[in-house]
């Protein structure tokens, strides 16, 4: 059955699982409260300008986190109690579970999302100007920016 909310999703959990889940999702929040709630891949996820923060669901045994492979690198000491695959986390439902981590992954990966939207919004010319926003770089071609016939538009340029 497919799901529309988190909520939904929660309540039809295993009854072990329910407050871990829910508990989970308020880490996700305070650590990207810029974040949203949406589904991806049938399991519940975060979203951060457009792109996914951290997915998570629940299973017979464990609960699963989704924050993709970088993250699982970056913390690969501290996983090291825990099952992990390339883009993945298992967290026993029987034991608990480190909210604090969880906190530190989700603000890892905030940081990764916006350190690099900020970075697909710099541009760099041929020249190593860096400037932003579409069109030829401002200081390579002031004139163009304003309007102003380029050269090899004049009326005096030859052929």
């Amino acid at each position: 059955m497919p799901f529309k909310t988190i909520d939904q999703y929660i309540k039809a959990a295993p009854e072990e699982a329910r407050l871990k889940l829910e508990k989970i999702r308020r880490t996700i929040q305070s650590a990207a409260p810029k974040a949203t709630e949406t589904f991806a891949y049938g399991v519940p996820a975060f979203d951060l300008d457009g792109q996914h923060l951290v997915l998570f669901a629940a299973f017979k045994k464990h609960i699963g986190i989704y924050p993709t492979p970088p993250v699982i690198n970056a913390f690969k000491k501290e996983l090291k109690p825990y099952k992990t695959s390339e883009g993945a986390i298992q967290f026993p439902l029987d034991e608990p579970i480190p909210f604090g981590l969880l906190k530190k992954i989700t603000a890892f990966k905030v940081k990764e999302i916006t350190t690099k939207n900020k970075a697909a919004k710099t541009k760099t010319c041929s020249r190593g100007h860096k400037y932003s926003g579409g069109g030829p770089c401002p200081k390579c071609w002031p004139g163009r920016l304003k309007n102003k016939k380029h050269k090899s538009e004049s009326k005096n340029f030859k052929n």
